[in-house]
């Protein structure tokens, strides 16, 4: 089997209703007929894009390439179901995404979570081709391609009891620990099965969580759901790192995959001794995720002046650039002073904050999505980030940034954590398996 441990395999000009190829492909080199088809990436965090909870400290997003793509060859990528991890964790950001989590029916166990799986699974890889789900399919996605849609799926702590596998549950999976920005509604927090879904046609990605949905059947219920969008490729002039809903260019620090460590912080290794013993076999080149529902104060937000906004985040909004000069990928200084004697970068900037060298190195991939639920009754937008990180260990990830965040972030002032949840992701399903195979028939 090929080594995904670099992003996800992707084919380009595939026919519908065939594979339209094998193999993997680097994120920066991928061409078809001598034209650049380097994706649009970004949203992760030059402003820490992880909002409070992780920030420049520990992203990833690919790096921007240096060709747009064109708009008609958006529906022609796809994405390999089959591989060493599962997809959606280092696929390039799509323009749509859906957030769906479930819980097992009343009466229902390991037997019927293996049924499931196995069903989510094959409608997944069918998809991913850009095939119909199969029998009783809705049609809404018939005339598109698999315009690079993803399907991952994650266990949270509740589902090993619901199926009487307490023994076989990660202690990284134990429940994050209580932060001083949360607000959170345990009505869309958690849950014993997580379903994440992008596609940069929202068609696409509408379809395929109808698909999943359907699936579920008798023995799984929806507890939260959750849509979220970025920038969609080719919008831009020129290849650039995307910006929040703050306007902020979000996404400059995070990892790559061309990192020598990276493979270490994101993924559990294949070999379930290599981490201590403190990860189970059936985990091997899995991640874990942490999903947070993180609102925008907007409108106190969008009051401050530029300058302010700015000292707030570290970096210029223009170009992303730290305020110590430079262009976006300029190193920080975190030394430098103006004429006055203070600090050019604040001591309670986000940029600041959450930088790796900062944090004893900690790191994730942040892969969200923006959202926006309406308004509420007084008018206030309902707008943030569908935040989302993997890494190896949440305990020596997310967890020990955001307690860092929650000391004196300034940022934190004009966000509001209000839904959360860790879900365990196993590693990529082989042909012929479904994705939590090892576990369920382990």
């Amino acid at each position: 089997m090929a080594d995904k441990s670099k992003p996800e395999a992707r084919v380009s000009g595939a026919p519908r209703g065939t594979s339209g190829g094998t193999g993997p492909t680097d994120l920066q080199d991928t061409t078809r007929e001598g034209i650049s088809r380097r994706r649009l990436l970004g949203t992760a965090g030059a402003t820490g894009l992880v909002l409070g909870t992780a920030g420049a400290a520990a992203g990833y997003a690919a790096a921007p390439s240096s060709a747009a793509t064109p708009l008609t060859s958006v529906g022609s990528e796809q994405v390999m179901f089959h591989g060493k991890h599962q997809p959606g964790i280092t696929t390039p950001m799509q323009a749509r995404g859906h957030l769906i989590a479930f819980d097992l029916a009343a009466g229902a166990g390991r037997k019927e979570a293996a049924a499931l799986l196995r069903r989510w699974s094959d409608t997944a890889r069918r998809l991913m081709a850009g095939e119909p789900a199969g029998s009783g399919d809705t049609d809404v996605a018939r005339d598109a391609g698999p315009s690079s849609l993803t399907v991952t799926f994650g266990f949270g702590h509740s589902f090993f009891t619901r199926t009487g596998l307490e023994k076989q549950r990660p202690v990284a999976l134990d429940p994050l620990p209580d932060f001083s920005s949360d607000h959170l509604d345990k009505n869309r927090s958690n849950g014993d099965l997580w379903v994440q879904i992008g596609a940069d046609d929202a068609l696409v990605a509408f379809h395929a969580l109808r698909a999943i949905q359907k699936d579920a059947g008798s023995a799984a219920r929806v507890r939260w759901q959750m849509n979220g969008f970025n920038r969609s490729p080719g919008a831009t002039a020129h290849p650039m790192t995307a910006r929040n809903l703050m306007g902020q260019v979000d996404g400059t620090r995070n990892p790559k995959p061309s990192d020598t460590d990276f493979e270490k912080r994101v993924f559990v290794p294949g070999d379930p001794g290599a981490d201590g013993g403190n990860q189970p076999a059936w985990m091997a080149n899995g991640s874990y995720a942490v999903v947070r529902r993180i609102r925008m104060l907007l409108d106190d937000w969008e009051k401050l002046s530029l300058q302010a906004q700015e000292e707030v985040i570290g970096r210029r909004k223009s170009d992303g650039a730290p305020l110590t000069g430079g262009t976006e990928t300029t190193e920080m200084d975190l030394e430098k002073t103006d004429a006055a004697g203070k600090l050019v970068v604040p001591i309670n900037a986000h940029a600041r904050i959450t930088r790796p060298d900062q944090n004893g190195g900690a790191a994730m991939v942040r892969r969200p999505f923006s959202y926006h639920d309406g308004f509420d009754a007084d008018g206030v937008p309902d707008a943030g980030l569908l935040f989302i990180c993997w890494q190896a260990d949440p305990l020596r990830g997310f967890v020990p940034v955001q307690r860092k965040l929650d000391r004196g972030d300034a940022l934190s002032q004009f966000i509001r954590h209000e839904a959360s949840g860790l879900f365990a992701v196993p590693g990529g399903a082989a042909e012929g398996e479904y994705v939590g195979q090892r576990l369920l028939e382990g």
